[in-house]
């Protein structure tokens, strides 16, 4: 076995008795004997499965459906992220770019204008239950090709999704995505009635560097569905947000191209690729009403997703001290894998 297709199966075992061979859609029966984590606010009580935490509401509802309820389609196109890597970002430029032709994007009713990203492409996890239910009849209905969303690392989705459908992720530097966790953390539990005002960075930082979070470990995460991008890359387009920061119109060209819907020569003169940047730019989507006033299908507020949309940022947070410590640990976990994130120190926003 080669070092790539070894770093592919990590992950799968993570101590627990028949973790690798219990079929993904019985998880919830041993969720209360995997091992907890509660010092995350507000957020669902986290479980270790498979090499991961992953929230227990998830494993216990929506982990189950997505394994035995939900019907892929070859024409889906799944967007895959850690939680904080650029996920309401890359939801509005694939929605936009994928359903141009219904809905221009220079057009006033673009349902991007009227509703929150997180509404026009839905998270498995926040839909789905052990019995399908509206959920299920929901994505159902979608016409195809749908755009669906997912937080679940690469190992624990179905086969049928892996074998047959197109997986876009997005990966941050892992301190950018810490500190815009913590921030969303502390501003989704005080929407919520719960004091988060005392959970610190420093516990947050200590918890991320643990893997103690939702879907981590961070760095474990992204290395998958990496493995997979080189393994298969018509099937897995991997993208880094600070690159596409600094060219957003490239990627958006190179993300079409990836769905199956590459721009025509005419769209390329009429520069709807840079319609749709610009429609989706963290400035524009800030300032919909959906996105200022307008609340998910799960009941966060959509202004919850939307701070500066910057790399870097997580100097005015942590201390280098910190910074270094935290790259220290994923260089030690990513080493001889060939993966590396992107990083930077200055600030460059995507608006």
């Amino acid at each position: 076995m080669n070092r790539v297709e070894s770093i592919g199966s990590m992950g799968e075992d993570d101590g627990q008795e028949g973790a690798t061979t219990m079929p993904h859609a019985d998880a919830a029966g041993i969720v209360a004997s995997l091992p907890l984590e509660t010092r995350w606010p507000s957020l669902s009580s986290l479980r270790r499965y498979a090499g991961f935490w992953l929230p227990e509401v998830v494993l216990k509802d929506a982990f189950p459906a997505v394994h035995s309820v939900l019907e892929p389609r070859p024409t889906d196109v799944f967007l895959a992220s850690f939680p904080k890597s650029g996920s309401t970002w890359l939801k509005a430029l694939a929605f936009a770019t994928l359903n141009r032709s219904s809905h221009p994007p220079l057009a006033g009713d673009h349902p991007l204008r009227h509703c929150g990203p997180h509404d026009c492409v839905r998270f498995l996890e926040m839909g789905l239950n052990t019995s399908g239910g509206a959920a299920g009849e929901f994505f159902e209905a979608l016409p195809s090709p749908r755009v669906l969303a997912t937080h679940l690392p690469y190992t624990l989705l179905p086969g049928r999704i892996t074998h047959e459908c197109r997986i876009v992720y997005i990966c941050r530097d892992p301190k950018d995505a810490l500190v815009s966790f913590w921030l969303f953390a502390k501003k989704a539990s005080s929407a919520r009635g719960v004091d988060a005002g005392s959970f610190t960075m420093q516990e947050a930082f200590d918890l991320f560097c643990e893997g103690r979070c939702p879907a981590g470990p961070q760095w474990q995460h992204a290395l998958q569905y990496w493995v997979e991008s080189v393994r298969r890359p018509d099937r897995v387009l991997f993208l880094r947000y600070e690159e596409m920061l600094l060219d957003p119109e490239s990627h958006v060209k190179k993300l079409a191209k990836f769905m199956g819907c590459e721009f025509s020569d005419e769209e390329e003169e009429e520069g709807i690729a840079s319609a749709i940047v610009e429609l989706c730019s963290l400035g524009k989507l800030k300032g919909m009403e959906a996105n200022r006033n307008g609340t998910t299908s799960w009941g966060v507020k959509n202004e919850s997703f939307f701070r500066e949309g910057v790399a870097g940022g997580w100097s005015n947070h942590m201390t280098p001290e910190m910074g270094h410590r935290l790259d220290k640990i994923v260089e030690d976990a990513l080493q001889g894998s060939g993966f590396t994130f992107a990083t930077s120190s200055a600030p460059s926003s995507s608006s």
